[in-house]
């Protein structure tokens, strides 16, 4: 549960998009940013995860919008939630093709969309403990080295390893704050989207072990974690590489070679730090599209528990997958395979920006239904 919920939240929304937050508002703005999206992703925590404790149940936040609010809300926001994830999975096995251009630039995007989609297929297909064990080793990578990071970032810092820049790179120009508020405010979408998927807790609860101790535990942990993750990353970019560093501006899931991760590991004389963030940035996109393809396929199968989706997909097999439900949010994914007609990079930000916005619908609902609990349990004494 830990590791779902910190997995979550640590995606190429750090290891990519840090480059062009630190270019956009500075070293300070950044920090500002997500520290204000980092203090309101905790309060929707807790707010989901006190609905989850009181009732852990698979369609999580769609079913409490229903029985909190009405059933219309719980109906537009299950299957918002169920069309986010689906399209995040084509997304995420889209940008999986993307980096292993950066290895193989000849052969095809379409191949390895389709590889990697059979393959979290399988995970999400053998059954609930797979996909708890395989999110739970994608995110202990990822965990780790945002560690290795964060230490050789902090030994650079006090110099050792190298030149220590001091607070060179907080003074230039208009850092640390960059365009002021407009640019922090530019970022909060970014940032935003950085932290999207840590609301996953909510939905594994529905299958955790004891979730009346576990989810509450998963939930007053993972804040402190991923301020101290977040917080201490944008804390080294900012030390180590100036604001106004072209680089930066290039960051991309398509030109991963100068992840802002790259560039300090590089620093510090690792020479194989493209190949090594390449292969952390891969490992994140296949966590997230695993993530999204166990969450969106249970909550259809809520969906179809209520009466509120075809009934086909409350079929469980005898390991308790919901099957036809996995079937049909995998064809979703096949969205990825329009890059072949319209574009590879194309295709990617449009579907991106789609899955961004559903999620904040997503969060909102959350937010209302929590008050409504709240309120409801007020009444009650």
């Amino acid at each position: 549960m830990n590791m779902i919920a910190l997995g979550g939240a640590i995606g190429t929304g750090l290891f990519v998009a840090g480059g062009e937050v630190v270019s956009t508002a500075g070293p300070g703005g950044a920090l500002v940013a997500y520290c204000l999206i980092g203090i309101m992703v905790y309060f929707l925590m807790t707010s989901l995860g006190e609905m989850a404790t009181y009732l852990p149940i698979p369609g999580s936040f769609g079913t409490y919008a229903k029985r909190y609010v009405d059933p219309a809300f719980g109906f537009a926001l299950g299957w918002n939630y169920w069309f986010n994830w689906a399209i995040t999975l084509a997304a995420e096995v889209l940008a999986g093709a993307l980096i292993m251009k950066y290895w193989f630039p000849d052969v095809p995007a379409i191949v390895w969309s389709a590889l990697f989609l059979l393959l979290l297929f399988g995970l999400n297909y053998l059954s609930t403990r797979a996909f708890g064990e395989s999110e739970y080793i994608f995110s202990s990578i990822k965990v780790i080295t945002v560690f290795v990071f964060l230490f050789c970032g902090f030994m650079l810092i006090f110099g050792i390893g190298g030149t220590s820049p001091g607070f060179e790179n907080w003074t230039t120009g208009d850092a640390p704050f960059v365009g002021g508020w407009g640019s922090i405010l530019a970022i909060f979408m970014v940032a935003g989207f950085s932290f999207q998927g840590t609301e996953l807790i909510g939905v594994a609860a529905g299958e955790a072990e004891e979730p009346e101790k576990n989810v509450p535990k998963a939930i007053n942990s993972i804040f402190w974690r991923i301020l101290l993750f977040y917080i201490g990353a944008f804390t080294v970019i900012g030390f180590l590489i100036p604001y106004t560093d072209p680089n930066l501006l290039n960051s991309s899931v398509e030109n991963v070679s100068i992840s802002p991760f790259t560039l300090v590991f590089d620093r510090f004389g690792f020479s194989f730090a493209a190949s090594f963030i390449n292969a952390i940035i891969l490992t994140a996109v296949l966590s997230a599209g695993n993530s999204g393809l166990y969450s969106s396929t249970r909550m259809l199968y809520a969906l179809a528990k209520e009466g509120q989706a075809p009934q086909i997909f409350a079929k469980l097999n005898k390991k308790g997958v919901p099957v036809p439900a996995l079937i049909i949010t995998t064809a979703i994914g096949l969205f990825a395979f329009l890059t072949s007609f319209i574009g590879e990079g194309t295709a990617y930000n449009w579907i991106v920006n789609i899955s961004g916005m559903s999620g904040f619908i997503a969060w909102v609902g959350i937010a209302v239904a929590h008050y409504r609990f709240r309120r409801a349990f007020k009444a009650q004494g």
